[in-house]
């Protein structure tokens, strides 16, 4: 039989699943999860939270084992704190489709139905929007929306602000000027409305009787309500990702199945392959999943991973923020003199990291192990630094240093640690917590990520015929990962009328 603290972890989580009433909402997705599999469909490992709970990993909702990467539930759902579960779902992008329209069959097509977003005028599309209304003539409304640079998050006041040209034309021309006031007043407004990329919300009773539908393009159903009006109303939204990278694993598994003359599965490569990590440490990661931009290939030099949680660590560590403890954490991995603990009690929390605090989770045990709050609790505190509550954050540090009776919280004098040290770690966390990520999340794309260099490192022809396959309609990429090709020594074949196919295919003498 499996160990008590399994046992007792798996009944507590199912109870707190049935407590809070999400007990159908862990079967449809496991329906549907199986339906997929059952029909050859890749889903992903898992991603988010949901990987931290044993019952999603025991009805194979995810595929990552939440002890061995000391996941934690409450992460997931807190039974301090109701709210909706939130299990998203990568399938292979091909066939994404089949999934949602095999839920459409089951539940019935008036209880299955997609999100609506709204498309809102952006800087650009506000100017030319307006532009056209005026009657101003094309390419003097061109030349202004060219001038706004095409940034994340740009504004209209932004680009006046930065771009002098922009500024000039605006405070010399009437036309110009009045055309971006317009805009300016219009800019953010939702424009049009669209199907959510992944969202559908699936109903006990007909939808229409809870919310307002609309019929979009291709007499599409959708809501007319938003994502997180639906989440408000207390509607089940599941999110159907489509991923690409699936699709290449499978093509490539498929491609070297044929190769060794029997059936290939993903699910029994080994995760401690010495190549696979020296291969991502040379940072010859072109096409690996998450680690083929230019930063994260020469943070991968510098580190040389040498296991999961390395490149675990990498994928969370590499974001705005968290960046600054990058040259510590890699210090730390190459010297262990350098790693150091504020207390004992620590080590067991951080010593996967080396002693920098990277994970939500490893916040949330701190707070368990080291200041006696329950895992609920400790959650709650995570959120409330993560939101920067000033006050809760301090009446907390009381509670984390010196207990709180009411509320059940031992603290960290209590626990044998001195006052001096509590502080000190409660400071650290301060620091941390605002920029840890979520373990879970990052273990999920991990598994991906080594997946596909575990591929590239051992079957590289079909690794790179699969990744060439699905980037078919990218000519800029077709060119990078042919340049790709040729450093890996593979010959690029011209098409040949007898033995081509419709998608990149492997030759004993090249691609």
């Amino acid at each position: 039989p499996p160990p008590q603290e399994l046992q007792e972890r798996l009944s507590y989580e199912l109870s707190t699943i049935k407590n809070m009433g999400y007990v159908d909402y862990f079967l449809i997705v496991w329906d549907f999860i199986r339906f997929a599999k059952s029909q050859g469909i890749a889903v992903g490992p898992g991603r988010g939270s949901a990987a931290g709970s044993i019952v999603s990993y025991c009805l194979e909702i995810t595929n990552i084992d939440p002890i061995r990467y000391q996941l934690i539930f409450e992460r997931f759902l807190n039974p301090e704190r109701v709210s909706m579960p939130d299990i998203d779902i990568d399938f292979c992008y091909e066939r994404r489709q089949e999934v949602i329209d095999y839920v459409y069959e089951k539940y019935g097509k008036d209880k299955v139905v997609q999100i609506v977003t709204f498309g809102t005028m952006a800087a650009r599309m506000a100017v030319r929007d307006v532009g056209r209304v005026l009657d101003i003539p094309y390419v003097q409304v061109d030349n202004v929306a060219k001038m706004i640079p095409m940034e994340l998050g740009i504004t209209i006041e932004k680009a006046l602000k930065s771009n002098p040209e922009l500024k000039q034309a605006y405070e010399s021309d009437d036309v110009v000027k009045n055309l971006i006031d317009m805009s300016m007043r219009l800019e953010g407004l939702p424009r049009h409305t669209s199907i959510h990329a992944a969202g559908v919300v699936i109903g006990s009773k007909p939808l229409d009787e809870f919310v307002p539908l609309s019929r979009g393009a291709d007499n599409v159903i959708t809501t007319q309500f938003t994502m997180t009006t639906i989440e408000e109303l207390g509607l089940l939204k599941m999110d159907f990702l489509g991923l690409r990278t699936l699709t290449v694993i499978q093509d490539a598994a498929r491609m070297i199945g044929k190769k060794l003359g029997y059936d290939f599965s993903i699910d029994t490569i080994d995760y401690d392959d010495a190549k696979v990590y020296e291969m991502i440490g040379q940072g010859k990661t072109e096409g690996v999943f998450q680690l083929e931009s230019a930063g994260m290939k020469s943070f991968m030099k510098e580190l040389k991973p040498t296991n999961l949680e390395d490149v675990i660590a990498g994928i969370s560590l590499y974001r705005p923020g968290p960046m600054e403890s990058i040259p510590r954490f890699i210090a730390c991995k190459h010297d262990p003199k350098l790693v150091t603990y504020k207390h004992p009690r620590l080590v067991p929390i951080l010593s996967v990291t080396y002693g920098c605090i990277v994970y939500q989770e490893q916040v949330i045990r701190i707070f368990q192990e080291l200041g006696g709050f329950s895992l609920g609790q400790a959650d709650m505190v995570r959120r409330a630094i993560s939101k920067k509550k000033a006050k809760e954050i301090e009446k907390e540090r009381q509670a984390f240093v010196y207990g709180d009776a009411e509320r059940g919280i031992k603290g960290c004098i209590a626990n044998g640690i001195d006052e001096k040290t509590a502080q000190a770690i409660y400071d650290e966390i301060y620091d941390f917590a605002n920029y840890a990520f979520n373990k879970a999340h990052a273990v999920s794309y991990a598994v991906v990520a080594y997946q596909t260099a575990y591929f590239k490192c051992h079957y590289t022809k079909e690794y790179m015929a699969a990744l060439l396959t699905s980037v078919l309609d990218n000519s800029d990429k077709v060119a990078g990962y042919i340049g790709e090709c040729r450093d890996c020594g593979i010959a690029l074949l011209p098409p040949d009328v007898n033995r081509s196919s419709d998608r990149f295919t492997v030759e004993p003498e090249g691609i």
